[in-house]
């Protein structure tokens, strides 16, 4: 199948690391409006911030990209059909972008300290050391290990 749905409820969508067409956080993207259109997105939400962030970057909508996912687009079709639309971006541009979004560590934010302090001391991780992304995998991983 050449559009694998993930069921969320029983595995977790890909890395936010992953990058289709060179953008970050899109696989993951793709996975969880995949499986919110086919009933299974469990514990995950499309158009989270993290999705949003992406968005925000292309100057798109969650649910414009969403329409896109419903048509059985590929992964890659997705991702041209995001270079297409929105905010033209430079394959720089977009690279900068990607490299940025996998170093972020919301510590550093002071509005975002206190939460993500706690979220990462349930896995026992130290926040000053961990990116968002490796927050997330590591939640991943402990959401489905049985």
């Amino acid at each position: 199948m050449s559009n694998p749905i993930k069921d969320l409820t029983k595995e977790a969508p890909r890395s936010p690391r992953e990058r289709i067409g060179g953008y970050a956080i899109l696989a993951r993207t793709i996975d969880k409006g995949r499986a919110l259109l086919h009933g299974n997105v469990g514990e995950y939400h499309y158009d989270c911030p993290l999705d949003q962030a992406l968005f925000e970057f292309k100057g798109v909508t969650g649910d414009a990209f969403k329409e896109q996912i419903a048509t059985g687009a590929s992964d890659s079709e997705l991702a041209t059909w995001l270079d297409v639309h929105g905010t033209p971006k430079t394959p720089a541009e977009i690279k900068a972008w990607a490299d940025e979004a996998e170093a972020t560590n919301p510590y550093n934010n002071p509005e975002q300290r206190d939460w993500f302090a706690g979220e990462v001391a349930k896995l026992g991780l130290d926040p000053a050391r961990t990116t968002l992304f490796d927050w997330l995998e590591t939640d991943d991983k402990a959401s489905f290990a049985k």
